[in-house]
């Protein structure tokens, strides 16, 4: 391995790392708090950033939708942090 790749993947597991941390945390409360905040991913909506609360009770598919995606990408974030990053190999 050249060195520029040793600190590439690093900071591949670094940012995975982090980014698994935040997405338990979010994951964490959403389901202590019975509501989850999500961000809308609509490309034509991104100038305003709009966020959407998702209720446990009021709307209960959204939320469990969002509540897997969570725990998906954590699950995901995980594994690449364990991983890494290996082009080419």
């Amino acid at each position: 391995m050249a060195d520029g790749t040793v600190f590439l993947d690093v900071g591949y597991r670094l940012v995975a790392a982090a980014l698994s941390v935040s997405c338990g945390r979010r994951l964490w409360y959403g389901v202590l708090e019975r509501k989850i905040r999500t961000i809308n991913s609509d490309f034509l909506d991104w100038s305003r950033w709009s966020r959407q609360i998702f209720h446990r009770d009021s709307a209960p598919i959204r939320y469990w939708i969002t509540i897997a995606t969570t725990a998906f990408g954590m699950v995901a974030c995980i594994v690449a942090a364990i991983i890494g990053w290996q082009p080419g190999s």
